[in-house]
């Protein structure tokens, strides 16, 4: 008997994550039965079942879990819920997928088609890397950051916990002892152009990117 392996969220994202994950899991444990994970109870997206949370938090059967929502917040918060809860992370990786020499990536991590974490970069957990989207070497990635479609992070950058990264941003490279620094639950705008340092729970929007100044 397999396991149950469930993709916490029924939007967007997780609906592009549930494909790679069957097609990751199809040789290696064909007997899993593959759930989408919900607050609520919905009929089956995509032909997938749809089971409660709490449902698949309190099973007393061996589970695996993946976490498809981009607010890194809720992804902390339902990722430690699993966990609590004997629940085994999964690493998500999509065949097109390139991950190179000397890279740790933490429990949890999905990584989309097409992109790529290169040589020597340290990922934290539940890290989403969407698709085309690239991180160079020498990088540093907290927990639970989200880098959305076609991002570029070139070398020598650190990005802090929770911050989020929109589709099409680029971030420049830093320097070794002198790196880009996205701080802790910073947003980059889709499509900003970082060329320094932004501050922990800012927003930068722009090329090159400046924080948005609130009130």
């Amino acid at each position: 008997m397999g396991r149950i392996v469930g993709v916490f969220g029924t939007a967007g994202f997780a609906r592009e994550v549930m494909p790679l994950v069957r097609r990751q899991l199809a040789e290696s444990h064909p007997d899993d039965d593959l759930v989408f994970v919900s607050p609520t109870v919905e009929a089956p997206v995509n032909g997938v079942q749809v089971i409660d949370e709490k449902e698949f938090l309190a099973s007393k059967d061996e589970r695996a879990f993946t976490v498809a929502i981009a607010d890194g917040r809720i992804r902390r918060k339902l990722f430690d819920r699993a966990v609590e809860s004997g629940a085994q992370p999964l690493e998500v990786r999509a065949a097109s997928a390139e991950v190179f020499d000397a890279v740790t990536l933490g429990p949890g991590a999905i990584l989309c088609g097409h992109s790529s974490v290169t040589s020597n970069t340290r990922v934290g957990i539940g890290f989403h890397l969407n698709i085309s989207s690239y991180l160079a070497h020498d990088c540093v990635i907290g927990d639970f950051v989200t880098f959305g479609p076609n991002v570029v992070c070139a070398g020598n950058v650190i990005v802090e916990d929770g911050a989020y990264i929109g589709g099409g941003a680029m971030i420049r490279q830093g320097r070794p002892g002198q790196p880009v620094v996205i701080g802790a639950g910073a947003v980059v705008g889709m499509g900003a152009v970082v060329t320094k340092s932004v501050s922990p729970g800012a927003t930068v929007i722009g090329n090159p990117a400046r924080a948005i100044v609130k009130g």
